[in-house]
């Protein structure tokens, strides 16, 4: 359970929240949501994500809906604690996509009295753990799972299934590629695509036999 009023003003260290699920699941619709309470708060805000994600905008954080909030896009984890310096709050979007340095960033962050919001996809494509995103949510203090509503069965949805036949691990896309899927759906729409793969290369293999 995430509880926002957490402060004990006796103890001088801050803490970090982690905001995880699929794709179409509200990570950045619910980390712009808690990073806006906190500048209502007149609490010094800062908000950075990886300089690869130019999707909707190049400087905002822009959830599907829209919704989006100023930050700034830095090529690496290491550069965060420099643009970070005196503040109270610090947000994070597509975590997945930092180095494993953006956990150490985190971490020291925390320790130095800020209080750490990060939002990123806690699966990849195949739906394996996503690059920091495990150990950032092992060392949180608030883990919040968000879901998506998976179009094939209407039950909730946690995988991030890859319509395209791409296999780069970061593909930046929307509907046209990916597709927010149950654990059902997940596991049907894989084997399919297992199925179509070996009817694909066995021809391919009878043919070099002949030859």
């Amino acid at each position: 359970m995430f509880l926002e009023n957490t402060v004990n003003q006796k103890e001088q260290f801050g803490w970090i929240e982690v905001i995880c699920g699929s794709m179409f699941s509200g990570k950045t619709e619910e980390l712009i949501r808690r990073l806006r309470r906190a500048q209502f708060a007149r609490q010094k805000v800062e908000i950075f994500k990886p300089a690869v994600d130019t999707r909707y905008d190049n400087d905002e954080v822009v959830s599907h809906d829209k919704n989006q909030i100023r930050s700034t896009p830095v090529p690496a984890a290491a550069n965060i604690p420099i643009l970070a310096d005196n503040c109270d709050v610090v947000g994070i979007d597509e975590a997945q996509f930092f180095d494993d340095e953006i956990v150490k960033v985190c971490n020291d962050l925390a320790n130095r009295g800020v209080r750490v919001i990060v939002a990123g996809l806690d699966m990849d494509f195949k739906g394996n753990p996503f690059g920091p995103m495990p150990a950032l949510m092992a060392t949180a203090e608030y883990v919040t799972k968000v879901h998506a509503v998976c179009p094939r069965t209407g039950n909730l949805a946690h995988f991030s299934y890859r319509k395209s036949q791409s296999d780069d691990l970061v593909l930046l896309g929307e509907t046209e590629e990916y597709e927010p899927l149950s654990r059902a759906a997940f596991y049907k729409a894989r084997l399919r695509e297992k199925v179509r793969k070996i009817d694909v290369q066995e021809p391919e293999e009878i043919t070099s036999k002949k030859k």
